[in-house]
């Protein structure tokens, strides 16, 4: 079956201001206060965990990579106590995912946040049952932009490896469809948008309405 594998963090919802304020729960518990702000640093925050720690340590005067690797599992522990306060699903998603499951897709998600905290998000989001499969960072031996998650969520939804695509909001996205040599969509409406076109996608996806138009002129 042709298959839609979505990154999640950026491309399906806006989870940056939880990230951020689990972020800022590691900073205030070493005594810097808070050093990243919501919406100023969401971008930051839709790169990663370790990416938020090593900005706000560096902004602290205090970055060590060491101190980033013992934060990081406070960070995940404090995520997911308030996973969900401020993270919304992106306009249309629900309704670009039925529509793709009325015309024969299978859909899946392919991300680096932890499989543990993406089943937790989006079951909390009440999303779950959309997505035929959940790869996460360490489902595997490798992450993204290792093709292998991707490959592994495509066959985890049932599908067709020659007839999928990624959609994604960054470079590892990008990277990971290329790897695996399938198109790529990034979406424009994050906060890292103005920077997408620039990567050079096979398609744009300015919004949700627009998904299942530009799936059917990729995956054939």
């Amino acid at each position: 079956m042709r298959t839609v594998i979505f990154d999640l963090d950026g491309t399906l919802a806006d989870t940056s201001g939880d990230l951020i304020a689990a972020a800022n729960f590691c900073f205030r518990e070493i005594g810097l206060g808070d050093l990243l702000h919501f919406p100023k640093d969401s971008g930051i925050a839709l790169r990663g965990g370790r990416m938020m720690l090593r900005h706000g340590l560096k902004r602290g005067g205090c970055y060590d990579e060491a101190e980033v690797m013992r934060l990081y599992p406070q960070l995940l522990s404090a995520y997911a106590t308030s996973i969900d306060k401020y993270t919304v699903l992106y306009p249309g998603v629900i309704e670009a995912i039925e529509k793709l499951r009325n015309n024969a897709f299978v859909v899946g998600i392919c991300t680096n946040k932890p499989e543990a905290l993406a089943e937790q998000l989006i079951k909390r989001l009440g999303v779950r049952d959309y997505f035929s499969s959940l790869v996460g960072a360490d489902t595997l031996a490798v992450a993204k932009p290792d093709p292998a998650p991707l490959y592994a969520a495509i066959e985890r939804a049932g599908g067709n490896a020659k007839r999928a695509c990624l959609v994604g909001d960054s470079i590892t996205d990008r990277d990971t469809a290329r790897a695996a040599n399938l198109p790529s969509i990034l979406v424009t409406f994050g906060p890292s948008g103005e920077e997408m076109a620039a990567l050079n996608p096979d398609a744009l996806l300015p919004s949700y309405n627009d998904l299942q138009n530009i799936v059917e002129n990729l995956v054939t």
